[in-house]
């Protein structure tokens, strides 16, 4: 994580920290059976993330920007989150878990926060791109 002046934080450390909000909050709320994820969601969740990861290089190169590290972190940010959120939606459509399983409520959770990683990381890159600072 990239930290700016004295007490600023980067934008992929506040990613970071949303991204793993809404993957326990997620992960509560499928424990408490507040929520209940079909198998179709993980599809989607799997699809977003395949395309996603199959346009990043190609987004990348056509920004033709000089390296800066704001750059790097969200990018990175970007690949951990799409590479853990294919993985993890692989996981749970091979393996099915009771609608309140504690394990199950884990799995969500952190697909979950390798998803909301992805988005939030992609927000970061933009606005590095569009030279707003760190």
């Amino acid at each position: 994580m990239v930290f700016c002046g004295c007490n600023k934080w980067s934008c992929t450390s506040f990613a970071i920290i949303a991204a793993v909000i809404v993957g326990v909050v997620t992960a509560f709320l499928q424990i408490t059976a507040v929520i209940t994820v079909a198998p179709v969601f993980y599809w989607v969740v799997f699809g977003i993330a395949v395309v996603y990861l199959a346009i990043m290089p190609v987004a990348t190169a056509l920004s033709r920007r000089e390296t800066a590290p704001c750059l790097c972190a969200a990018l990175a940010a970007q690949l951990i989150g799409l590479l853990g959120s294919i993985l993890l939606s692989v996981i749970l459509l091979a393996v099915s878990f009771a609608a309140t399983s504690i394990v199950g409520a884990i799995f969500l959770g952190v697909l979950l926060f390798f998803f909301a990683l992805a988005l939030t990381s992609t927000a970061c890159y933009v606005k590095c791109l569009a030279n707003c600072g760190n």
